[in-house]
């Protein structure tokens, strides 16, 4: 008799943890599919292979939103879904490992860590929108240096690594960070 109550006792214990675990794993995919989303919006630059999306916009989100941990698993999750074939990345590219290995892989490949480093900024201190654009700005860094430095690789050339991916998306990309972080703040207090 004393066996049933035990088991009751013990299951409901559990459930608070399931459910946050579930919780936990919504959140992380969910922040894949805001990226997946954002890289829709995508408007081709024909002066470059790299285009101009949003795709950016929602891994500064993710980051600031989610946190370190949860932002570097969603973006994780994102590169997956995408070497796998799922048409999550922009869809001007091949898609898949070849746009992995493409132009705009060195950006795609740093997006956890731009979300990793977005959230960790935002996680150790007070939540401010100053804070917050610190933490998009030092992202953005991370991102054009992966992106910058695998098309110099490509291009054999760090000049034209820099005409190809950063002069041209200087102005947006100030734009995004601080949406971004101005979004992140709101959210957040919003919360509360």
């Amino acid at each position: 008799m004393a066996k049933p109550a035990v088991q009751s006792l013990s299951n409901q214990r559990e459930r608070p943890f399931v459910s946050e675990r579930v919780r936990q794993i919504a959140l992380v995919v969910a922040g894949s599919l805001l990226v997946a989303v954002c890289a829709r919006i995508t408007i081709p630059l024909p002066f470059t292979p790299v285009p101009l999306t949003l795709q950016n916009l929602g891994v500064l989100l993710v980051g600031l939103l989610l946190g370190s941990r949860r932002g570097f698993a969603a973006l994780t999750l994102y590169l997956a879904e995408g070497a796998m074939g799922i048409p999550v990345f922009n869809p001007i590219g091949p898609g898949g490992i070849a746009q992995l290995l493409g132009p705009t892989g060195g950006f795609l490949l740093a997006y956890p860590l731009v979300a990793w480093i977005a959230g960790y900024v935002v996680e150790h201190g007070r939540k401010t929108f100053a804070r917050a654009a610190i933490g998009g700005l030092l992202g953005e860094i991370v991102l054009f240096t992966g992106g910058l430095a695998w098309l110099t690789v490509l291009t054999h050339s760090i000049a034209q690594a820099f005409r190809w991916g950063l002069y041209w998306f200087l102005f947006a990309e100030v734009i995004k960070v601080m949406m971004a972080a101005g979004f992140a703040i709101q959210w957040q207090r919003a919360q509360k």
